[in-house]
């Protein structure tokens, strides 16, 4: 169950679910998926421009999953995390990489300095009535604001069925319409991201996989927010139940999870 939580949730619930990471932080850097380098092929596409020495401010940065990649690719990369407890994991997993404490509602950062903008898995904690003015005031003129999300490839069987089961146990639906495709999805994914119409993106769609073991993939689906809010008992119950499901199609203990990583590319004028 990978998609990024639904707008219409009740503040309260938004806010909750957001601040669950904290908890779960060496839970979700252990397991959760990365990203494959055809990503930040298709990022430098869209925008035009590579990220080999490229000023880069990745937002709601958690555990450094993608932060660590950026730098790796050559950008400059500066880190924006609002959590203690993924603060603290990104501190100890990376401590080359400067990280400094905010959001992208009110960025802690100078005015037109970025060439990029990144978003993994963040953007939808943010509220785009402010996050969209700071992504234009950071941004110098020709720089790119990236969003992506890993979102589960539902056109495999094994994978629509846990999705279902999911729904089922935790009373939401997890698949958003992000994870449709065609020019109608698109449009509804850039309205989500900018209700406001300031931004012109573009999208891409990248799919990849992942083979790991079992216990890597429930640890996976455990590290999300509406599990992470849900207790532990009954996530504990739910992911027991899980194993039972996916034992029979994969006897040998090893899931290939497939992706398809939804990425959205605007450009400031």
């Amino acid at each position: 169950m990978t998609a990024a939580p639904s707008p219409s949730s009740p503040p309260s619930s938004h806010t909750t679910r957001a601040h669950s990471f904290n908890t779960a932080a060496a839970q979700y850097a252990a397991n959760r998926p990365s990203y494959p380098p055809t990503l930040f092929d298709a990022v430098e596409d869209l925008a035009a421009r590579p990220l080999t020495g490229a000023n880069v401010i990745d937002v709601g940065a958690g555990t450094g999953i993608a932060t660590a990649l950026l730098h790796t690719r050559g950008a400059h990369v500066v880190a924006v995390e609002p959590g203690d407890g993924m603060t603290a994991e990104f501190r100890r997993a990376h401590p080359h990489i400067p990280i400094v404490r905010g959001n992208g509602n009110a960025l802690p950062i100078a005015t037109a300095s970025a060439d990029f903008l990144t978003y993994a898995q963040a953007w939808h904690w943010t509220n785009p009535t402010h996050s969209v003015p700071e992504a234009l005031r950071v941004l110098r003129p020709g720089g790119a604001l990236a969003l992506w999300w890993n979102t589960d490839a539902l056109d495999v069987p094994w994978i629509a069925a846990a999705a279902t089961r999911a729904e089922r146990y935790l009373g939401i639906d997890p698949v958003v319409e992000k994870n449709g495709s065609g020019a109608r999805a698109a449009a509804a994914l850039s309205r989500s991201a900018d209700p406001s119409g300031r931004l012109d993106f573009d999208r891409r769609q990248i799919r990849w996989s992942r083979r790991v073991p079992l216990d890597t993939h429930l640890a996976n689906v455990g590290s999300h927010s509406a599990f992470l809010v849900l207790g532990e008992e009954r996530t504990a119950e739910f992911l027991a139940e899980e194993r039972s499901h996916l034992l029979p199609t994969f006897p040998d203990g090893i899931v290939e999870e497939t992706y398809v990583v939804d990425l959205l590319v605007a450009t400031r004028s």
